[in-house]
């Protein structure tokens, strides 16, 4: 992930990494649910695997849901940021809840995620650090 790539977990990671304020959008109550690399990795595995009468779609994802504010609350305790929180206004297309239905890979592919939220932030924060001290390639 490139620290500028305007996702929300980079977003917050990064501002929360400079003590810059983390930017929350509206109220901060829409939800988002997050599912780690590793998971996806595991799920499309499974799914080029399964029998060639499996056709889909299959959603791969994490359905437990969270608020833009637990989000940003976790990345803060996370990484010992003293940021504060801004709210700027919610754009009119942005949706105020995302949570994939995965019973279709439940009982097709044995496959549901297994990291939780704050378990997959750590490695995504311990690789920001390294990126924005440049450990990384910033290509």
């Amino acid at each position: 992930m490139h620290p500028n790539d305007g996702r929300v977990v980079s977003n917050f990671i990064v501002q929360a990494l400079r003590n810059e304020p983390i930017t929350l959008y509206g109220d901060g109550t829409q939800t988002l649910s997050f599912c780690y690399v590793d998971d996806l990795i595991e799920g499309f595995v499974r799914l080029m695997n399964s029998p060639d009468d499996l056709t889909g779609p299959v959603n791969l994802g994490n359905p437990g849901e969270f608020t833009m504010i637990e989000l940003a609350e976790a990345v803060k305790e996370l990484t010992g940021s003293g940021s504060k929180l801004v709210h700027q206004p919610l754009p009119q297309d942005d949706p105020r809840q995302r949570q994939p239905e995965i019973t279709l890979a439940r009982e097709q592919l044995g496959w549901e995620p297994k990291v939780a939220l704050r378990e997959g932030l750590r490695p995504t924060i311990a690789y920001f650090e390294d990126l924005l001290r440049g450990g990384l390639s910033n290509g």
